[in-house]
């Protein structure tokens, strides 16, 4: 297949990689540089003849830092600016083979999943138009059964000047059916594959739904996306995509890395760990979709790694992370800028919420630092949670102000931040309960 269109937008240098990560994630060079590289190496592989792409394969990061210090949000940055499948799983959640549990396959599959989402949105996006259309069509016999030419143009004008939006209207819909496989441990993919078996021979279910006719537009445009998309094409280019540009990021590796940190039964460690090396390795996995390669999917793990070592890791799996990147414990500084700075930053999300209900709240920089220098002390002398930590003091700090509405300014400084959090900082219990 020719490269996929979505990817072939892509065209970012390292360094503009790292520039649009600095927008919403403070500090953490290393690791931002280790992930721009790792992602331009992707699109550079592609771009190599055939015959020496299939030899270039990914060179994989293990993130070494503590929670709460950007691994996730950088690995889920990087995904989003390359519009490629991306898929976040805990290496906690995987049992060895023969044990009751999610297998690792099933990374896999989960990832073509994403990817079949992306590709479908992004088709259903340019058949968008042409759906509306076709809803509207359906919405007007669905509101005047059989009425005469004259009849619907008076309808049509109603319905395009927004006068009939509260009208509850009865249309036809396809009903979503369930495998009652689904929802048991370790038996997504057979009831997936049951329920495709069957919907090849029985024809899909239809009901009649009473919807307001803003709902009904909704579900009528979604239906007609749906069908006016070529879902096999759709399927062949996610499997493409997640073979040649997904990233999948694994979590919390140094839970199952032993070293002494063990927990509960043995089936979590040392054989989770020899389940995990086909795939990062590259290894094809049989999915509803057909078979998909992992030989060139970009694996990013992740670990505090603060009992355990990355070489307690079976001497194997080191082997495939070949790129290690340890990043920095949030100072109050971090902190300060984290509030501020990013393009979402957490001061501007509260204000624009309270701004909804007529508060208007204005953080000094007295305030910013009193915030930064609370998180910094609470993660030093409880549990360091990183950047995390300052949900908790925003929301004990802003909890009257968001509680009330219309309050009009409120001016969030040094005297308001103590004030909020001052007994709690100081008493330790009242920390770990609250902070």
């Amino acid at each position: 297949m020719s490269e996929a269109k979505g990817l072939a937008a892509f065209d970012m240098t390292p360094l503009e990689v790292v520039e649009a990560l600095d927008r919403h994630i403070i500090g953490q060079h290393k690791a931002k540089r280790a992930v721009a590289v790792a992602l331009r190496n992707h699109l550079r592989r592609r771009r190599l003849p055939e015959e020496l792409q299939a030899e270039v394969s990914p060179k994989n990061i293990l993130m070494i830092g503590a929670t709460g210090v950007g691994k996730t949000e950088i690995a889920r940055r990087l995904a989003k600016l390359a519009r490629a499948p991306f898929l976040k799983v805990e290496a906690t959640k995987f049992t060895e083979v023969g044990y009751v549990g999610r297998d690792v396959d099933s990374i896999v599959r989960d990832l073509v999943g994403a990817a079949v989402t992306m590709v479908e949105e992004e088709r259903k996006a340019g058949v968008a138009e042409q759906a509306k259309r076709a809803a509207e069509v359906r919405l007007l016999e669905a509101l005047l059964p059989g009425g005469s030419e004259e009849g619907r143009a008076s309808m049509r004008t109603l319905l395009e000047g927004g006068k009939l939006e509260e009208r509850m209207v009865e249309i036809e819909v396809e009903e979503a059916t369930a495998s009652p496989m689904m929802g048991l441990p370790g038996m997504e993919q057979m009831g997936q594959q049951l329920q495709d078996a069957f919907s090849q021979f029985m024809p899909k279910k239809r009901a009649r739904r009473k919807l307001s006719v803003r709902e009904a537009r909704r579900v009528l445009a979604a239906e007609e996306a749906d069908r006016l998309i070529d879902h096999d094409e759709v399927q062949r280019e996610a499997v493409w995509r997640a073979e040649n540009a997904g990233i999948v990021f694994l979590d919390e590796l140094d839970k199952i890395a032993g070293g002494g940190h063990t927990q509960g039964p043995d089936v979590s460690g040392e054989g989770v760990q020899r389940d995990l090396l086909p795939i990062v390795e590259g290894t094809t996995v049989q999915t509803r979709w057909g078979p998909v390669s992992t030989d060139h999917v970009l694996f990013i793990a992740a670990g505090a790694f603060s009992v355990a070592k990355p070489s307690d890791l079976i001497p194997e799996l080191q082997g495939r992370f070949p790129v290690r990147v340890e990043l920095e414990d949030l100072t109050a500084v971090d902190l300060q800028r984290i509030l501020t700075q990013p393009e979402h930053a957490l001061t501007k999300q509260y204000q624009a919420l309270l701004a909804v209900d007529g508060t208007r709240i204005e953080f000094t920089e007295g305030g910013v630092e009193a915030l930064a220098r609370a998180a910094e002390r609470v993660n030093r002398e409880i549990e360091d949670i990183g950047a995390r930590r300052l949900h908790t003091i925003l929301e004990t700090v802003l909890e009257d102000v968001a509680f009330g509405t219309g309050l009009g300014a409120v001016r969030i400084d040094e005297v308001y931040v103590e004030r909020k959090l001052g007994d709690l900082v100081e008493d330790e219990d009242l920390s770990r309960y609250v902070l």
